[in-house]
């Protein structure tokens, strides 16, 4: 099992989003100066993004990206499925043939294992990650090097 970079860099870029989106549209060019993402990248994240209904695009000069629904409502899991990542921890994609056609001996513990998986990035929402300090403490650290404002305060 591996989340590639597409996966990291799609959570990194929608928390970054949720923690910057007060109202107006976020910039890609903002995210990527903040994360370090290449904007190419970025705009084909946030293509995937924008068909699984996950954010909105505003054209236009003081255009850019808006989360389509709350942070609370946005799971990890789902946006890491968004950018058709898998977390599938098993060596056949789950069809069960690992091993000459036929299912391998350990095949039903790397599935309940990538079951796991999935449930436990369900059950993170962009606005539990919002609320932990520790985030919060590295938004306004990055805010300060590039010069902008954090403007999610955390709960916690």
């Amino acid at each position: 099992m591996r989340l590639t970079t597409k996966g990291r860099y799609a959570v990194t870029a929608m928390l970054d989003l949720a923690m910057h989106g007060d109202g107006a549209p976020v910039s890609l060019s903002d995210i990527s100066d903040r994360q370090g993402i290449s904007l190419s990248y970025l705009e084909q994240l946030f293509s995937k993004l924008r068909q699984r209904s996950l954010v909105n695009s505003v054209r236009g000069p003081g255009g850019g990206y808006s989360l389509a629904r709350i942070p609370d409502s946005i799971s990890v899991a789902e946006i890491i499925e968004a950018v058709n990542e898998s977390v599938d921890a098993t060596n056949c994609a789950g069809v069960g043939d690992c091993q000459n056609g036929e299912m391998c001996l350990t095949h039903y513990l790397w599935e309940d294992l990538s079951n796991q998986i999935r449930l436990f990035l369900g059950d993170i929402s962009l606005g539990k990650l919002i609320a932990r300090r520790d985030i919060t403490s590295i938004c306004e650290r990055q805010d300060t090097a590039s010069g902008n404002r954090v403007t999610v305060q955390a709960t916690t």
